[in-house]
Protein backbone atom coordinates (compact mmCIF):
# COMPACT_ATOMS: atom_id res chain seq x y z
CA UNK A 1 0.00 0.00 0.00
CA UNK A 2 0.92 3.00 -1.06
CA UNK A 3 1.48 5.84 2.02
CA UNK A 4 3.33 8.76 3.76
CA UNK A 5 6.82 7.18 5.09
CA UNK A 6 7.42 10.61 6.93
CA UNK A 7 7.02 14.56 6.28
CA UNK A 8 9.42 17.20 5.95
CA UNK A 9 9.14 20.49 7.56
CA UNK A 10 11.47 23.31 5.92
CA UNK A 11 12.28 25.26 8.82
CA UNK A 12 14.82 28.38 9.55
CA UNK A 13 16.63 26.28 12.54
CA UNK A 14 16.47 22.82 12.15
CA UNK A 15 18.35 21.55 15.57
CA UNK A 16 15.88 24.22 17.34
CA UNK A 17 12.74 22.77 15.45
CA UNK A 18 13.98 19.25 16.52
CA UNK A 19 14.27 20.35 19.56
CA UNK A 20 10.89 21.72 19.85
CA UNK A 21 9.40 18.29 18.37
CA UNK A 22 11.02 16.56 20.51
CA UNK A 23 10.11 18.37 23.85
CA UNK A 24 6.47 19.02 23.07
CA UNK A 25 5.93 15.62 21.12
CA UNK A 26 7.90 13.57 21.36
CA UNK A 27 8.25 13.28 17.65
CA UNK A 28 11.39 11.96 16.18
CA UNK A 29 12.88 11.85 12.55
CA UNK A 30 11.19 8.49 11.92
CA UNK A 31 8.36 10.37 10.76
CA UNK A 32 9.00 13.98 11.11
CA UNK A 33 12.09 14.78 9.57
CA UNK A 34 13.52 18.68 9.68
CA UNK A 35 15.39 20.83 6.96
CA UNK A 36 16.45 23.74 7.06
CA UNK A 37 15.28 26.47 4.48
CA UNK A 38 15.03 30.40 3.59
CA UNK A 39 12.24 29.76 1.20
CA UNK A 40 9.82 32.76 1.67
CA UNK A 41 6.58 31.57 2.65
CA UNK A 42 3.31 34.14 4.42
CA UNK A 43 0.10 33.00 6.28
CA UNK A 44 -1.56 30.09 5.91
CA UNK A 45 0.61 27.53 4.52
CA UNK A 46 -1.86 25.13 3.55
CA UNK A 47 -1.90 21.94 5.90
CA UNK A 48 -2.02 21.07 9.30
CA UNK A 49 -0.24 18.23 11.15
CA UNK A 50 -2.58 16.73 13.62
CA UNK A 51 -2.04 14.01 16.63
CA UNK A 52 -5.08 12.14 17.23
CA UNK A 53 -4.90 11.25 20.68
CA UNK A 54 -6.94 8.39 23.11
CA UNK A 55 -8.54 10.88 26.06
CA UNK A 56 -9.17 14.36 26.78
CA UNK A 57 -5.71 14.32 29.23
CA UNK A 58 -3.54 13.63 26.54
CA UNK A 59 -4.81 16.56 24.56
CA UNK A 60 -4.18 19.03 27.53
CA UNK A 61 -0.90 17.47 28.28
CA UNK A 62 0.40 17.69 24.76
CA UNK A 63 -0.81 21.46 24.16
CA UNK A 64 0.58 22.07 27.53
CA UNK A 65 4.09 20.68 26.86
CA UNK A 66 4.11 22.44 23.14
CA UNK A 67 3.44 25.96 25.02
CA UNK A 68 5.59 25.34 27.35
CA UNK A 69 8.35 24.41 24.64
CA UNK A 70 7.66 27.72 22.73
CA UNK A 71 4.19 26.95 20.88
CA UNK A 72 1.61 29.81 20.16
CA UNK A 73 -2.14 29.08 20.93
CA UNK A 74 -4.38 29.44 17.77
CA UNK A 75 -8.03 27.56 19.14
CA UNK A 76 -7.51 26.60 22.84
CA UNK A 77 -8.53 23.13 23.66
CA UNK A 78 -12.40 22.80 23.89
CA UNK A 79 -15.11 20.26 23.61
CA UNK A 80 -17.57 19.99 20.84
CA UNK A 81 -19.68 17.58 19.00
CA UNK A 82 -16.78 15.38 17.87
CA UNK A 83 -14.77 15.30 20.99
CA UNK A 84 -12.29 17.89 22.36
CA UNK A 85 -9.24 19.17 20.84
CA UNK A 86 -7.28 22.50 20.44
CA UNK A 87 -5.01 24.00 17.80
CA UNK A 88 -1.39 25.80 18.52
CA UNK A 89 0.90 27.02 16.14
CA UNK A 90 4.51 26.19 16.68
CA UNK A 91 7.90 28.43 16.46
CA UNK A 92 8.54 27.70 12.69
CA UNK A 93 4.76 28.26 11.52
CA UNK A 94 3.56 24.72 11.46
CA UNK A 95 0.56 24.34 12.98
CA UNK A 96 -0.45 21.15 15.31
CA UNK A 97 -4.05 20.16 15.61
CA UNK A 98 -4.24 17.70 18.60
CA UNK A 99 -7.39 16.16 19.38
CA UNK A 100 -9.59 13.11 20.38
CA UNK A 101 -13.28 11.90 19.51
CA UNK A 102 -13.49 10.85 23.67
CA UNK A 103 -15.61 12.72 25.66
CA UNK A 104 -13.71 11.48 28.89
CA UNK A 105 -10.81 10.26 30.68
CA UNK A 106 -10.24 6.73 31.26
CA UNK A 107 -6.82 6.51 32.64
CA UNK A 108 -3.85 8.84 33.91
CA UNK A 109 -3.30 11.82 31.38
CA UNK A 110 0.16 10.99 29.08
CA UNK A 111 1.65 12.41 26.09
CA UNK A 112 1.47 9.70 24.18
CA UNK A 113 -0.79 9.95 20.59
CA UNK A 114 -2.31 7.48 18.89
CA UNK A 115 -2.03 8.91 14.94
CA UNK A 116 -0.02 11.37 13.25
CA UNK A 117 -2.33 12.35 10.12
CA UNK A 118 -1.40 15.25 7.54
CA UNK A 119 -4.38 17.18 6.60
CA UNK A 120 -3.69 18.90 2.87
CA UNK A 121 -5.96 21.89 2.05
CA UNK A 122 -6.70 21.78 -1.57
CA UNK A 123 -8.62 23.84 -4.15
CA UNK A 124 -10.77 20.72 -5.34
CA UNK A 125 -11.40 18.22 -3.17
CA UNK A 126 -12.40 15.76 -5.38
CA UNK A 127 -9.53 16.35 -8.01
CA UNK A 128 -7.06 15.71 -5.80
CA UNK A 129 -8.75 12.65 -4.74
CA UNK A 130 -8.19 11.22 -7.90
CA UNK A 131 -4.66 12.41 -8.24
CA UNK A 132 -3.93 10.42 -5.33
CA UNK A 133 -5.18 7.08 -5.69
CA UNK A 134 -4.02 7.43 -9.23
CA UNK A 135 -0.46 7.24 -7.88
CA UNK A 136 -1.45 4.07 -5.59
CA UNK A 137 -2.98 5.81 -2.37
CA UNK A 138 -5.86 3.72 -1.60
CA UNK A 139 -9.36 5.85 -0.54
CA UNK A 140 -10.11 5.13 3.23
CA UNK A 141 -13.21 7.58 3.54
CA UNK A 142 -14.41 10.00 1.39
CA UNK A 143 -17.26 12.61 1.98
CA UNK A 144 -17.96 14.20 -1.50
CA UNK A 145 -15.78 16.86 -2.20
CA UNK A 146 -15.28 17.96 1.27
CA UNK A 147 -13.12 15.50 2.85
CA UNK A 148 -11.07 12.84 2.11
CA UNK A 149 -8.76 10.59 3.98
CA UNK A 150 -6.42 7.62 2.51
CA UNK A 151 -5.74 4.63 4.34
CA UNK A 152 -2.56 4.12 6.65
CA UNK A 153 0.11 1.20 6.51
CA UNK A 154 1.27 1.03 10.34
CA UNK A 155 3.43 3.77 11.59
CA UNK A 156 3.19 5.56 8.60
CA UNK A 157 1.59 9.17 8.09
CA UNK A 158 -2.14 9.32 7.02
CA UNK A 159 -2.99 11.59 4.65
CA UNK A 160 -6.30 13.48 4.37
CA UNK A 161 -7.61 15.82 1.81
CA UNK A 162 -9.79 19.07 3.25
CA UNK A 163 -10.95 21.72 1.29
CA UNK A 164 -8.13 24.80 2.03
CA UNK A 165 -10.64 27.56 3.24
CA UNK A 166 -12.24 24.81 5.39
CA UNK A 167 -8.96 23.91 6.72
CA UNK A 168 -7.54 27.66 7.27
CA UNK A 169 -11.20 28.08 10.06
CA UNK A 170 -10.35 24.72 11.52
CA UNK A 171 -6.92 26.09 12.50
CA UNK A 172 -8.00 29.27 13.32
CA UNK A 173 -6.10 30.90 10.90
CA UNK A 174 -7.14 33.18 7.50
CA UNK A 175 -7.00 31.23 4.62
CA UNK A 176 -4.48 33.37 2.36
CA UNK A 177 -1.19 32.35 2.48
CA UNK A 178 1.65 32.72 -0.42
CA UNK A 179 5.33 31.19 -1.25
CA UNK A 180 6.48 28.05 0.28
CA UNK A 181 4.41 25.54 1.90
CA UNK A 182 7.74 24.51 3.84
CA UNK A 183 6.28 20.83 3.62
CA UNK A 184 8.10 17.79 1.54
CA UNK A 185 6.08 14.32 1.67
CA UNK A 186 8.10 11.35 1.45
CA UNK A 187 7.39 8.07 0.14
CA UNK A 188 6.99 5.37 -2.28
CA UNK A 189 4.46 6.98 -5.00
CA UNK A 190 7.46 10.15 -5.48
CA UNK A 191 9.05 12.44 -6.86
CA UNK A 192 6.07 14.45 -8.11
CA UNK A 193 4.19 17.37 -7.66
CA UNK A 194 -0.05 17.61 -6.73
CA UNK A 195 -1.99 20.01 -8.21
CA UNK A 196 -2.10 22.27 -5.05
CA UNK A 197 1.78 22.33 -5.39
CA UNK A 198 2.81 19.93 -2.12
CA UNK A 199 6.06 18.28 -3.46
CA UNK A 200 6.92 14.62 -2.54
CA UNK A 201 10.09 12.75 -2.83
CA UNK A 202 11.05 9.20 -2.85
CA UNK A 203 11.82 8.00 0.44
CA UNK A 204 15.24 8.48 1.56
CA UNK A 205 18.03 6.70 4.31
CA UNK A 206 17.93 8.95 7.63
CA UNK A 207 20.95 11.21 7.83
CA UNK A 208 22.54 12.59 11.07
CA UNK A 209 21.03 16.03 10.01
CA UNK A 210 17.74 14.96 8.89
Amino acid sequence: MTSIDSVTLEVADAAAAARFCSTAFGLDSSRVRLRACEEPTSGFRGFTLSLVVSQPGNVDALIGAALDAGATTLKPASKSLWGYGGVVQDPDGTVWKIATSAKKDTGPATRDFDQLVLLLGVEDVKASKRFYAERGLTVGKSFGGTYVEFAAAPGSVKLALYKRRALAKDAGLPADGSGSHRLVLSGAAGPFSDPDGFVWEATAPLTATA
